[in-house]
């Protein structure tokens, strides 16, 4: 039987469900019966309490416990009690107070998944690139490592306006290591985060990156996934072109590392002689310049076919194939293409056209599109020499959008005018290469291309 993945981790309990004695270590024997009260209401998120707390000794306002040394703002950042906090910031509290961990509001805040505290501390300036003295990591590694991936995309998006962005780069933030060598993706993939992952990957995260501690040398994402069983983490980094054989310090593949811990799906999938998966094609500029919309329904596309790749290569195991990440529903957003107003796809002649190649007008479904930019899928060392070229009329693709629904007249007018050109469709899918090759789905384009012309042309002569 395959191991079972291990269950997320669960943050400290130091500030956020402790007893007063566990947060200040014997708290009640040497603080005062205010002080006491007053951190006790801090906690528990009592505005009126700690209000009249403050009105009584303001001092205590910048008193610590004892040996955690959390200020009040560490406790309601950790607790999630948004009033008291968004309080003590407009008393000019500075949001970068610092415990014995040298841990910050917003690491605790983003520790414990308090999106509206980490929200709150952003706006007040609170500084992304702080690092404690733990283990050096920062808000990032904590909202990665605890699969927050509210907070993560939080801290990204407040990452592109500060001063982060002009000192250090949002590249090399993204990417920032901890005191073991690890990055928020090497601890998202570790712990079992797929969302995370995703995140992380689609905002620039070293997908290849090998760490650097001792423990865990030269491991990739991947081995860390692998490691973990993690099957969701595995599909987001197969699909963003992690390295099936690159090996870590000690030699090994992921493959070898989910063999040898019995997790027999994700051998399955990274077994170097099973089918590539299909790979997202960041080094193409217009990729990431895509609108959401068109961004979806592409990553709607390579999901399906990376999907029916997997059932193909776990069939037969003992593993069943789990739902879909990140949106179950989004899987049959071309199941009704029968009924769409545009028409169906000149290329595979099954989906309806989403996907319009701008400046030409040219229009396909999202599954040939993908399967256009993904042709020279790029591998450790080797990008896009170019960009792929519209099938139809060869010129270059800049970029792409969602395709415009047509109106009822525009959609007939072009039906009947297609019908008179039934040879020119067919010397196109004969003689394009731009298709061949290709993983599954994507790979039996050429022969229903050429099945479904021909059942075309026949109908046409009896007529």
């Amino acid at each position: 039987m395959p191991n079972a993945s291990p269950s997320p981790p669960q943050p400290p309990e130091l500030a956020a469900g402790g007893s007063p004695e566990e947060m200040g270590h014997g708290l009640s024997c040497s603080r005062s019966v205010s002080e006491l009260e007053f951190f006790m209401a801090v906690r528990a998120g009592d505005l009126a309490m700690v209000e009249d707390s403050l009105r009584m000794d303001p001092d205590i306002l910048y008193q610590t416990t004892i040996y955690g040394r959390l200020s009040a703002l560490h406790i309601t950042a950790a607790n999630g009690r948004l009033e008291v906090l968004s309080m003590i910031l407009s008393r000019s509290i500075h949001p970068d107070l610092l415990n014995r961990k040298k841990q910050t509001p917003l690491m605790l805040a983003a520790m414990h998944g308090k999106i509206a505290c980490v929200q709150k501390l952003l706006e007040a300036g609170a500084n992304i690139l702080m690092f404690d003295s733990l283990i050096g990591r920062t808000c990032l590694h904590y909202a990665a490592y605890y699969g927050h991936s509210d907070c993560l995309q939080a801290i990204l998006s407040a990452a592109h306006y500060s001063s982060v962005a002009d000192s250090w780069g949002f590249a090399r933030f993204v990417n920032v290591r901890d005191g073991n060598g690890m990055t928020p993706l090497h601890l998202a993939a570790r712990q079992g985060q797929p969302d995370c992952v995703h995140i992380l990957l689609d905002n620039g995260a070293l997908v290849n990156a090998q760490t650097g501690g001792y423990r865990w040398a030269g491991s990739t994402p991947l081995h860390l996934a692998a490691s973990g069983g993690c099957l969701g983490c595995v599909r987001e980094l197969l699909a963003w072109g992690a390295d099936r054989l690159q090996k870590d310090s000690s030699g090994r593949i992921p493959y070898v590392i989910a063999l040898k811990r019995k997790y027999v799906a994700c051998a399955a999938l990274l077994n170097p002689s099973s089918a590539e998966p299909l790979v997202w094609p960041k080094p193409l500029k217009f990729i990431n310049e895509l609108n959401p919309d068109t961004k979806v329904l592409l990553e709607t596309a390579l999901m399906e076919a990376n999907l029916l790749r997997e059932k193909k290569i776990l069939k037969g195991t003992m593993f069943s194939l789990s739902s879909p990440l990140h949106s179950e529903g989004k899987l049959d957003n071309d199941a009704d293409s029968e009924g769409s107003d545009n028409d169906l796809c000149s290329i595979c002649f099954e989906q309806a056209c989403t996907i319009e190649v701008q400046d030409c007008g040219h229009q396909m479904c999202a599954h040939c599109t993908l399967a256009l930019c993904c042709h020279k899928k790029p591998g450790t060392s080797t990008l896009f020499s170019s960009a792929p070229v519209c099938p139809f009329c060869r010129s270059d693709i800049a970029r792409l959008a969602v395709a415009k629904t047509r109106t009822p007249e525009e959609f007939d007018r072009d039906n009947s005018s297609k019908l008179r050109r039934p040879k020119r469709s067919r010397h196109f899918c004969e003689g394009s290469s731009s298709f061949k090759g290709l993983s599954p789905p994507v790979s039996s384009f050429g022969k229903l291309m050429g099945h479904k012309l021909a059942a075309n042309s026949d109908s046409l002569d009896k007529h």
